[in-house]
């Protein structure tokens, strides 16, 4: 999932031709989405859904889409995989919602640091990172923060349920034309230009994917780090799940939390008061109660 994973598609995946979805195979496929993503896909979602699948079909050379769903069954969860990465469409950018960058240079991580200052240790964790613009913008943000001498013990953790668009994270490679937000100072700093086959692209440094450790996660499923994070964002991910999933997965991260940690939600997402031990600090920014700050 995305900086940004979105369940939505747009009308020009429609299939208006080939094989059509019906209702027993549209409300399977709805089921086994949202038991095993958490995404919840409303009956306007059907000529889009049978648009994305359209595709499948074609990959996996299935006459129709009772059969895919035959397949499905049979497949498990290894078609479960290209399933989900098919109905999911990744929309993000580098420094997209910036306010929550600025925040993490002027206080997140300062308070972090601070807070550590015994083991050095500082963890962040980008749940649902796309195809990583989120991490490495992060990862640009800390290198100015953190000094370089002594070295903290700084990780980030980029977790995505469509393994596809984590392939295309751990790259590291952007077209020039996604780097425009991104100032000159820091392109210069923490990416090389492409030279072969990738002429065109900027490439992350080192020491900048170094930084990173990206992983294929289902956030609906068991969590195998253990914690504690001083930054989560989870950002425009939880728009697509239904209520009590969301309540829950809000929980779920406070565990994973150090008291006075913040979690970095989407600009059309809120947490509900009282659903987790959070409070509202700035524009869609959540501090775990327990810190030095409440």
């Amino acid at each position: 999932m995305p900086n940004s994973v979105s369940a939505s598609v747009s009308n020009s995946d429609s299939a208006h031709y080939g094989p059509q979805l019906g209702d027993a195979e549209f409300d399977f496929i709805r089921h086994v989405v949202g038991e095993n993503a958490g995404i919840v896909l409303g009956p306007n979602k059907r000529q889009l859904v049978q648009g994305r699948l359209a595709r499948r079909l074609r990959e996996l050379g299935l006459p129709s889409y009772e059969s895919y769903c035959n397949y499905l069954r049979d497949a498990g969860p290894e078609e479960l995989v290209g399933l989900i990465n098919a109905i999911t469409t990744n929309v993000t950018s580098f420094f997209r919602e910036n306010h929550h960058f600025e925040a993490l240079a002027s206080y997140m991580l300062p308070e972090a640091m601070k807070r550590n200052s015994g083991s050095r240790r500082v963890r962040i964790w980008s749940a649902g990172c796309s195809t990583g613009e989120e991490p490495h913008c992060i990862a640009m943000v800390a290198g100015e923060v953190l000094p370089s001498s002594p070295r903290y013990d700084f990780k980030i953790l980029a977790t995505d349920i469509d393994s596809d668009v984590v392939a295309a994270a751990t790259s590291g490679i952007y077209p020039l034309d996604r780097m425009s937000s991104v100032s000159p100072e820091r392109l210069k700093r923490s990416f090389q230009k492409g030279s072969g086959e990738h002429e065109g692209c900027a490439v992350a440094k080192h020491d900048l994917k170094s930084m990173i450790t990206f992983r294929t996660l289902n956030l609906l499923h068991a969590w195998p780090m253990k914690g504690p994070f001083d930054v989560i964002f989870c950002r425009n991910v939880m728009i697509y799940f239904d209520q009590p999933t969301r309540e829950k997965l809000v929980n779920r991260f406070s565990e994973m939390l150090a008291p006075g940690g913040y979690l970095c939600i989407g600009h059309s997402e809120s947490i509900h008061a009282g659903s987790a031990p959070f409070k509202l600090v700035g524009k869609t920014i959540y501090r775990r109660n327990g810190g030095a700050n409440g």
